[in-house]
């Protein structure tokens, strides 16, 4: 029997905002209140927040929310967070003040090192131990460069003064008050020094990176207890924080993907496209990460992950930076007014080419213009590029499962997107359900929390609650998706074999 009764609060920590969000406790989305944060750029290919004004935000969406819903916070169950899993943070002991900005997932200050570290031969190593790669894209790396460029740091993190943390880790701290100095084993597994086999943290791999660290935090399991908060007073209580996850595998948690073979593609600033492959860690040859999908009563779930660094911040780059469109909203109508994109393909590799190519120097390109070709023809381009790239990672994901996948879960902002949602149905040959619920990362959360807190009794409950979503099918032949794919790799070849960047 599920507990209908009670309402869940949710943090979700994106790369571009802070939201704040109420559940009812079968799942149905009651409210949001979401602010933006400044992105900042130091420099070309530095990308930096201030994790105070992210501290800030949170307390002001939550607060706004609950003020218009003051007569039921005495149902208020407990919070849950969800966070982007790479962007790191270093922060004070005794205050919980950032003492730097957060380094971005997207920031490319790392790549001179990463590098050596593969010209070192290290790669093997990292790839053995983490499931990952040894890139930019995760913490390692810029921590290194943080620490080399202020010497405070590195004697502080090495006295325990000074705390490493994801984003998770450091709004834990503050909601605490200092109290719990925690991380879960998603968000752990992103940093590139925790083991995702033996589960802890790798001395190990430290060494590799040469960072040194007083203390680390505790990582608990996503629902367990992570201590107790009244959200810097906003609140007439204090309430369980139960329920933490990275973002892309809460919403791999939310789709109800628990058997293995199950896959969701999440489409957001990037993406992350996830393959649930069971209770046994299997690595990847063909560019695919291996993720810590969730650990859930001492049992570790593992997936296949293919990561994308650009996806809707293409469209986002359309609107700021060419200033083709208003809205995202806009590019759908566009790529429709064409009835293809007239032999156009945009390569998205506006920070290199992440999976399953891996090459940080890729540089972005529109390909294939001529005279006829207009602002419809790049738009659509660009949509096609984000569908492209998803079925890149999808082939490569199938093949190193052994699997024919027939259908993927889609979630995320661009599932509004009918076009997309189509485009990637027909290029892999495959049934699209998409979300209709668009905040799925927040309720993977949530539902976890609530298995925490025994709130829902099993896997089995959770898959009972109501899920809605529309399904797109394949509208074109597999010869046509073919030729159209093989055009797509051989302008991605283009921008592949261009001379390396300095």
């Amino acid at each position: 029997m599920i507990n209908t009764h009670g309402l869940f609060l949710a943090i979700d920590q994106s790369t571009s905002a802070t939201k704040g969000l109420l559940f009812s406790a079968d799942g149905s989305l009651l409210d949001q209140e979401i602010l933006s944060h400044r992105q900042i750029y130091p420099r070309a290919g530095w990308v930096e927040h201030d994790a105070e004004e992210i501290f800030s935000n949170t307390l002001k969406v939550t607060s706004d929310l609950m003020k218009r819903h003051s007569e039921q916070m005495s149902n208020l169950l407990a919070l849950s967070i969800t966070n982007q899993r790479e962007t790191c943070v270093i922060f004070d002991l005794e205050t919980g003040k950032p003492l730097y900005n957060a380094i971005v997932w997207q920031c490319r200050r790392g790549a001179d090192l990463c590098n050596q570290l593969v010209d070192a031969g290290n790669e093997t190593l990292v790839h053995e131990l983490t499931g990952l790669k040894i890139d930019t894209y995760f913490p390692a790396s810029k921590l290194r460069w943080l620490v080399d460029a202020n010497p405070d740091l590195h004697a502080r993190l090495k006295d325990g003064s000074a705390l490493f943390g994801t984003i998770d880790t450091y709004l834990i701290y503050r909601l605490t008050g200092g109290n719990v100095y925690a991380t879960d084993h998603t968000n752990a597994s992103r940093t590139l020094f925790f083991d995702i086999g033996k589960l802890e943290w790798s001395q190990e791999l430290c060494n590799v990176f040469g960072l040194e660290f007083g203390t680390l935090p505790e990582v608990r399991e996503s629902a367990a207890w992570y201590g107790d908060t009244d959200l810097a007073g906003c609140l007439s209580r204090r309430i369980p924080i139960c329920g933490v996850m990275g973002d892309s595998q809460a919403a791999l948690f939310a789709q109800r993907c628990f058997a293995p073979g199950s896959a969701k593609a999440t489409f957001g600033t990037g993406s992350s496209i996830l393959l649930n492959i069971g209770h046994e860690k299997r690595l990847s040859e063909s560019g695919t990460v291996t993720a810590l999908a969730w650990v859930l009563d001492g049992q570790p779930t593992y997936a296949f992950e293919g990561i994308i660094n650009f996806t809707g911040a293409t469209i986002s780059w359309l609107r700021d930076q060419l200033q083709l469109i208003e809205s995202p909203a806009e590019t759908e109508t566009l790529a429709q007014s064409v009835s293809d994109s007239d032999g156009v393909y945009f390569i998205p590799a506006f920070v290199g080419l992440s999976a399953p190519y891996w090459r940080a120097d890729a540089r972005a390109a529109i390909l294939g213009m001529t005279p006829s070709t207009t602002r419809a023809h790049v738009v659509r381009a660009a949509l096609e590029s984000i569908g492209y790239i998803v079925t890149d990672v999808l082939k490569a994901m199938g093949e190193d499962a052994g699997v024919n996948l027939s259908m993927v879960h889609a979630d995320g902002g661009a599932v509004r997107n009918a076009f997309l949602m189509q485009f990637v149905a027909d290029m892999n040959q495959l049934k699209v359900r998409a979300a209709q619920t668009p905040e799925l990362s927040a309720l993977g959360a949530v539902f976890s929390g609530g298995l925490g807190l025994k709130h829902y009794a099993s896997l089995e409950d959770l898959q009972n609650l109501p899920a809605g979503y529309e399904e797109y099918q394949s509208s074109i032949s597999p010869a046509r998706a073919s030729e159209l794919f093989a055009g797509w790799q051989s302008a991605v070849q283009q921008v592949l074999y261009q001379p390396k960047q300095g």
